[in-house]
């Protein structure tokens, strides 16, 4: 961790808000790819993702790989209009496309769901495994530890300090994350998992019938698709990597990269989990089989480096998380307010607002033990948040006559019908599964957006022109990479993605 620290602040740049918001837009196509995976792994992810493998099988990678199929749509028709617009935030972009009230609207709602959602959720998860080691130590002292090891260097040296560090942190993140799972195959998991595989068990399926608990079948289809479209195409943390890229193409491989080795996620995450059922059967709560493979399988030596393993993926996804906060604070609402701030002055707001979000994060992390799995906490709150803010950027991408003010109400509708839902759920829908409101939500977002906008007028030129999808540009590109060698045309490593995860969800089926 020292070395980490050390990495990141003698590589930090915070010499201007370009530098210290967006490393200069420098970064390469492998640097942008690992920096995703680091920020989008978190403690959360490891003991969430293991522990619901463990409870309900392996269909907890139909997250992941539903969200490799919206990375390449991410990749192909979203990322060319962010990365060429210039834009810092991506609420930014609901501005130039509609209005100022819709960018302060989504910008308010990241930096909650960032504060909230993403940085205190990162930190109890972190805590937990720390007091399984040291009983002793209190949940609280664990968290502003992890919080002050993460402000240490991304406070000081911004986006650039967070990517430097992120490098180092997913090459431990992989390699440990490859031990254990060798550990744990070799401990008897493999021939456990052969055997639920050779009894066709529902434990290795990823397609589940409808009225399954976990991830039913239709949901693959209708809900999963739009929060994985949140989370990797509309998520300031992790697309203000790719904004770091040095070039459109620099981006889109960077994102390929990463959509390759988030599918190992099936092989690291999940079924290790579904084979910690033989080795620790009756564990009291899902969340506990992480840290009991960690600390009943990892020989001395080896278990401090899956100890560094959640450290850099604790630290990583709260660094990512802080500088985004700082980004969308700084660039949405201060630079809003004062209009003549100097760069100097922009990048003293971002740090300050850094420090702000990682206390509140870390007063708020131990209330997180009240709401059960951490990963059921943290899906169920992006299924309400996301639709109305996924339909936004659909029609305002897609659709020249959706205008301010339609978007507008279709948000502010979205957030108040989700209210209702979260309160109302079960007197309306009884125990349905929250990713079936997910396309309900959405669904009814998008006709209110583009209802509304027949009643006024349809949007300026000026606010179409570089902001929407269009048919020639695509055509354009499609001559451009006939031009370039296969292996740096990223639809070639998109299509590789897609057919790996059509033969996954075909074996596992």
């Amino acid at each position: 961790m020292a070395v980490i620290v050390w990495w990141a602040l003698k590589n930090g740049k915070s010499r201007d808000s370009k530098s210290y918001f967006l490393a200069g837009r420098s970064m390469s196509w492998g640097v942008v790819g690992l920096s995703l995976f680091a920020a989008s792994i978190s403690s959360t992810t490891l003991i969430g993702q293991t522990g619901d493998a463990y409870s309900t099988g392996i269909a907890v990678f139909n997250y992941n790989l539903v969200g490799v199929v919206v990375m390449v749509f991410f990749a192909t028709f979203l990322l060319p209009i962010y990365i060429k617009s210039g834009i810092f935030t991506i609420p930014e972009f609901l501005e130039r496309r509609f209005d100022a009230r819709s960018r302060y609207y989504f910008s308010a709602i990241c930096i909650l769901g960032n504060v909230f959602l993403d940085a205190a959720t990162a930190l109890y998860a972190g805590a937990l495994i720390v007091k399984l080691l040291m009983p002793s130590l209190e949940i609280q002292a664990i968290v502003v530890v992890f919080a002050l090891l993460a402000a240490s260097y991304t406070i000081p040296g911004g986006l650039s300090s967070a990517i430097n560090a992120e490098i180092i942190q997913a090459v431990i993140l992989i390699v440990g994350s490859i031990l254990l799972a060798v550990i744990v195959t070799m401990s008897g998991g493999f021939e456990y998992f052969k055997e639920l595989l050779i009894s066709d068990d529902y434990m290795t399926k990823l397609i589940r019938p409808i009225d399954d608990a976990s991830t039913p079948w239709l949901a693959l289809l209708v809900g999963m698709p739009i929060t994985g479209l949140y989370f990797w195409a509309n998520n300031q943390t992790l697309v203000q990597r790719v904004l770091s890229a040095r070039s459109l193409n620099a981006g889109r491989n960077g994102v390929m990269l990463n959509g390759g080795i988030t599918l190992t996620t099936l092989f690291l995450f999940a079924i290790p989990g579904v084979m910690s059922q033989k080795l620790f059967p009756g564990l009291e709560s899902p969340d506990m089989v992480y840290p009991a493979m960690i600390i009943n399988l990892m020989p001395v030596g080896l278990l401090g480096v899956m100890i560094a393993v959640l450290f850099a993926a604790l630290t990583s996804s709260l660094s990512a998380i802080m500088n985004s906060t700082s980004t969308l604070f700084t660039m949405d609402f201060y630079s809003k307010l004062n209009k003549k701030a100097s760069d100097k002055q922009l990048v003293r707001v971002g740090k300050i607002v850094s420090l702000v979000v990682i206390i509140i994060a870390a007063l708020w992390a131990p209330q997180i033990g009240r709401f059960g799995s951490i990963l059921k906490y943290y899906q169920e709150m992006l299924a309400y948040l996301s639709p109305p803010i996924v339909a936004s950027f659909i029609v305002g991408i897609f659709s020249k006559r959706v205008n301010a003010q339609g978007v507008f109400i279709g948000l502010i509708s979205g957030l108040i019908v989700a209210v209702l839902l979260l309160i109302f759920k079960s007197a309306i829908f009884g125990d349905m599964h929250f990713l079936f409101i997910v396309p309900i939500l959405f669904v009814i977002s998008l006709l209110i957006m583009y209802v509304c906008s027949l009643f006024s007028p349809a949007p300026d030129k000026s606010k179409l022109e570089g902001n929407i999808f269009t048919i020639a540009q695509f055509k354009e590109e499609t001559l451009e990479l006939k031009k370039a060698k296969w292996y740096t045309n990223y639809r070639v490593w998109g299509l590789v993605l897609l057919c790996i995860s059509a033969l996954m969800l075909f074996v596992f089926s």
